[in-house]
């Protein structure tokens, strides 16, 4: 039986498909005092889905310190609080460490509450090395950090892992291959959602055929070390980039 005082959650929840939530989530959202969402909106929809009724409280990167402070005085006062993310798990690219952090300093109990994370569904489906893998989370913003960035990386010899919004899909994976040369990638873009595609193939041709598309949703790419990318490149030669949808 789950102790539910004084305790900060860590609630992974779906990334698309709201059925990819487990048994325990709902049962600690249902029974947590108050839930602290990135996106009380975001969040609304999946409590209405499921029929829970908790009362929310806005936590996100621009109010972290100010509801960090609140949301500790609630937890000393005995409240369980369940921290979830706009989707996935909190804490990953996303300022749920800095409660948990918080939490940790003022001896508060915390649980982690497992399940969807856009990082593992892309690598679990990539095809790819994944015994060993870097995740990079989003590049800097500006062209100078976030090209420096990409020359840091450059000898990684793990599978790389990056997040890219819509916005800029096309001009981070065209930076990537000035500075990395041309190697296989997958990227994963909606995933779980309606219109997820896995696209596999070589730098060149993915960018070549993103192109002609207006691009939407998130990214999630994937890059092969020189040493595999060589391999993979070299036994598929001349081949399309290849859709998975």
């Amino acid at each position: 039986m789950e102790s539910f005082v004084g305790t900060l959650f860590i609630v992974a929840t779906p990334i698309g498909n709201l059925e990819d939530i487990t048994y325990r989530a709902l049962n600690v959202l249902k029974q947590a005092s108050f839930i602290a969402a990135e996106d009380t909106r975001r969040t609304r929809i999946l409590l209405n889905h499921y029929q829970l009724s908790t009362p929310t409280i806005s936590y996100h990167d621009y109010n972290k310190k100010k509801q960090g402070e609140k949301l500790l005085k609630m937890l000393l006062a005995g409240n369980s609080i369940a921290l979830v993310s706009d989707a996935g798990t909190p804490s990953i690219s996303d300022p749920g460490y800095y409660l948990v952090n918080l939490a940790i300093q003022n001896n508060i109990k915390v649980t982690p509450v497992p399940g969807v994370s856009a990082v593992i569904a892309a690598l679990s489906v990539s095809g790819l090395p994944s015994d060993r893998f870097a995740f990079e989370g989003y590049l800097p913003k500006k062209k100078n950090p976030r090209r420096k960035r990409i020359q840091q990386i450059k000898a990684e010899d793990r599978t790389i892992i990056i997040y890219e919004s819509p916005y800029r899909i096309t001009s981070t994976l065209q930076e990537i291959l000035d500075i990395f040369g041309d190697r296989w990638v997958v990227v994963a873009r909606e995933l779980t959602k309606i219109y997820e595609e896995i696209i596999r193939g070589c730098l060149s041709g993915i960018i070549e055929e993103f192109a002609e598309k207006k691009m939407r949703g998130e990214f999630t790419i994937l890059i092969t070390s020189a040493r595999i990318s060589e391999k993979l490149l070299s036994s598929n030669k001349k081949v399309a980039p290849k859709t998975y949808l």
